[in-house]
Formats: C-alpha cells, sequence, structure tokens
C-alpha cells in the first residue's frame, strides 16, 4: 500500500522535479563551491578495495565520479532524470552507474552496500523526508557498514555565521533554514548512525560527518 503523502511532501516532489528539469544544464556550475568537498567525502570514507557504494541524491553524478575515479563500484540515484541525463552523459567510467529513484523508498534489498553517502541533499527536504531518506539508506547499507553525509553548516565565528547563513538563504530553498538550525548529529543518531569521524570543509559552510550503520 503507497504511503500517503503529507502536502509538504507533495510540494517538495512538485518543486524538486520542476527545479532540477530547468537547472540540470546549468548544475555542475551553481555546484563549483562544492567541488572540493568530493574528494574529502572519499577520503574520510576510507572505504576499503571492493567497496559497493551508493551515492545518494547524486544530481550530475560528481560525488559518484569521486569514487569511481578511485576504482570503487558505484551507483548514483537521484529523483531528477534530467539531473541524471547529464550525469550519464559525462560518465566514462564503466564502475560507475545511474538510477532514476526515490531515495524515501530505494530499490534495493537490505545490506546491498558497504557504503553509502548523501552530499549536500538533505539541506533541500522538509523533515519528514529527511527522515526517510536516512531511514532508507540505514536500510540498504550493511550493519557496522559506512554512511556519510555532506551538507551545509555555520562557523562558530559570529560575524562569518552571520554573513554565510544570509548569503546562503539567497540562493537555497526555503528548507535551508530550518535544516541549518536544526541538530544533524542528533538525528544521525536518532535513525542510527554513530558519528566517528567529521570535517569541517568550505571555510566553516559545510561539514562532512562519517558514521557507522548501527542498525541492529
Amino acid at each position: 500500500m503507497e504511503e500517503k503523502l503529507t502536502d509538504e511532501e507533495r510540494k517538495y516532489y512538485v518543486l524538486v522535479r520542476k527545479a532540477f528539469a530547468i537547472l540540470a544544464p546549468y548544475y555542475d556550475v551553481v555546484a563549483i563551491p562544492f567541488s572540493g568537498v568530493r574528494d574529502k567525502v572519499v577520503n574520510i570514507t576510507n572505504a576499503k578495495k571492493g567497496s559497493k557504494i551508493l551515492d545518494v541524491a547524486t544530481g550530475t553524478g560528481q560525488q559518484a565520479f569521486a569514487f569511481a575515479k578511485k576504482g570503487y563500484e558505484v551507483i548514483g540515484i537521484d529523483l531528477s532524470d534530467a539531473m541524471l541525463d547529464v550525469a550519464r552523459k559525462k560518465n566514462k567510467f564503466g564502475n560507475a552507474k545511474f538510477e532514476v529513484a526515490d531515495a524515501t523508498n530505494l530499490p534495493f534489498e537490505d545490506d546491498s552496500f558497504d557504503v553509502s553517502t548523501i552530499s549536500f541533499a538533505l539541506h533541500d527536504m522538509p523533515l519528514t523526508i529527511r527522515e526517510k531518506i536516512l531511514k532508507e539508506i540505514v536500510r540498504v547499507t550493511r550493519p557496522q557498514g559506512t554512511i556519510v553525509v555532506a551538507d551545509y553548516n555555520l562557523p562558530e565565528n559570529k560575524i562569518s555565521k552571520f554573513l554565510i547563513y544570509h548569503f546562503v538563504s539567497l540562493y537555497e530553498a526555503e528548507y535551508y533554514k530550518t535544516f541549518i538550525k536544526s541538530d544533524l548529529e542528533t538525528l544521525l543518531h536518532k535513525n542510527r548512525i554513530k558519528v566517528i569521524d567529521k570535517d569541517t570543509v568550505m571555510l566553516g559552510a559545510g561539514r562532512i560527518l562519517k558514521g557507522i550503520n548501527n542498525k541492529l
């Protein structure tokens, strides 16, 4: 039986499909500030050779390609077919594949991946969607497997915090404001992801959290 969506969730899905269909051809230019984060995500993951990687909300595939360059088998999924069209056209790796999928209902069996990542996507979602996606990531990642989340952050310096918050608020969707004021680590812990390492990126405007899948 299909789960009933709230009005906010329906609004989110409509917004994502419309916005990214328009943005897809230009997204790599818009996402240039994130480019230096991709390799850091791969490095903090420290995945063993032969690990199977899932990149959730892969967009145009930049994070997936960073894993593929290191020889990992990676699958990138995204809700936007337009974004994945760009990823497929750029894909020069036999070990990188892309699929259209809703991250709240991933088309994979339990424990399918050694490592799962989601980069700069949770801030674009209402809380209910965030939680559903994290639960699905936990489900498809093997017990004690690695889960890495990269997303926006605010530096401790009050002036920098003020400037970054108001600057990012100019171009990000409405969900950013509630996301950035929320406790991401507590949300991960609530969904059985134990944070074991972290790194600050983009001069404090972003962070990478590495967790272990603590599902029973």
